[in-house]
């Protein structure tokens, strides 16, 4: 089984697929596949049924979407517990998922996943208030009721489709409660997150499209290093 990603640093789809066959122990092998520079766009082409990452490759079959990679991670290995247990918790759970996939524009347009950066008041409040108050109601209903550390108790798929969310809490130092602020620290303590974070410290490429400095007009492209 292989997993092709993007940059480590920056790809937020590829990050949730990746997390869930580490923390539960599913062997597979991973390819980063660039998301800048000469021609990146045509390998992803050749590579990715969407032009896109992640894609899950499973002998012949080729998966490309997160979240239809997580089901079929989940009904292939049952025992692993990738949804939470129960029917009503596991209905939950998807709707979350599904609400990340679709929702919180504000927040990735204005704040993209950059875990190398540290970038507090860069980000207009007004613009990410309304995604910043629905992350606390959600969260915070589902912690509540599950007592933590994960939004189910246990981490999920649920889980892995909010730690890229959680990452840019924290790189953007936006005002959260203390509830929120527990369970950002509950993904980064995650050691399936720390794997990843470690190796994406370590990437040399910069991604412009994804650089808020860039995006902001506060430095030219390809100015990074």
């Amino acid at each position: 089984m292989k997993l092709l990603i993007g940059n480590r640093n920056y790809s937020t789809w590829s990050l949730r697929p990746w997390l869930v066959l580490r923390h539960f122990e599913i062997p597979f092998e991973d390819e980063v596949l660039q998301l800048s520079g000469s021609g990146w766009r045509d390998v992803l082409a050749e590579r990715s049924p969407t032009g896109k990452v992640p894609v899950l490759i499973d002998g012949a079959l080729v998966i490309p979407e997160t979240i239809a990679i997580i089901e079929y991670l989940a009904e292939t290995f049952p025992d692993k517990a990738i949804w939470p247990q129960g029917r009503e918790a596991r209905a939950l759970a998807r709707a979350a998922a599904a609400e990340m996939h679709g929702g919180f524009s504000a927040l990735r347009s204005h704040a993209p996943m950059n875990l190398r950066a540290s970038h507090p008041g860069k980000v207009d409040l007004d613009a990410v208030r309304g995604d910043l108050h629905r992350v606390e109601t959600l969260w915070g209903r589902l912690l509540e009721k599950s007592g933590g550390p994960y939004l189910f108790g246990d981490f999920s798929g649920a889980d892995a489709m909010f730690a890229p969310l959680a990452t840019r809490l924290r790189t953007y130092d936006l005002p959260v409660s203390d509830m929120v602020g527990r369970y950002v620290e509950a993904i980064y303590a995650l050691p399936a997150f720390q794997e990843w974070r470690g190796l994406a410290l370590q990437e040399p490429w910069v991604v412009d499209d994804d650089e808020i400095d860039v995006i902001q007009g506060r430095v030219a492209p390809g100015t990074i290093v």
